[in-house]
């Protein structure tokens, strides 16, 4: 004869698990947005139709457009750790207020330590926090 006692554990168990992965949030939702692109969440410069945006890679590779100049970098990603190393970036002609924004805007992205995500916004912190929104369209 099995008893009540024996029989509730596995049930148990199995109820357990089940409100546990519907309280978690999905992970394809929170993780770093490989094969994404990503606008810089900022409005537009006078004078420009551009904002910087970023195609991100599967594998980390990341196409950079930005106000003045593009180019190609690199995205490695552990945890909630981030290292972006830029490659080389095409001077396109522009203003030097605007490619001395870019290269701000290189540089912060380089000193970036660590990202989160919240949604569709994603934001790499260090000394200054960029925030990019990844485009679903």
């Amino acid at each position: 004869m099995i008893s009540f006692a024996r029989m509730s554990k596995p049930a148990a168990s199995i109820l357990l698990i089940t409100a546990a992965l519907h309280l978690s949030p999905a992970l394809a939702d929170d993780g770093f947005p490989f094969g994404s692109e990503m606008t810089l969440d900022v409005d537009r410069q006078r004078g420009s139709k551009r904002i910087p945006n970023l195609e991100i890679g599967d594998k980390g590779e990341v196409v950079l457009e930005l106000w003045c100049k593009g180019g190609k970098g690199q995205f490695s990603v552990a945890g909630n750790t981030v290292i972006f190393v830029p490659g080389a970036m095409e001077n396109r002609t522009c203003p030097p207020d605007r490619a001395q924004q870019d290269d701000e805007l290189i540089a912060a992205l380089a000193e970036a330590g660590t990202w989160k995500r919240q949604g569709d916004f994603v934001s790499f912190v260090g000394a200054k926090t960029l925030r990019f929104r990844i485009n679903t369209n």
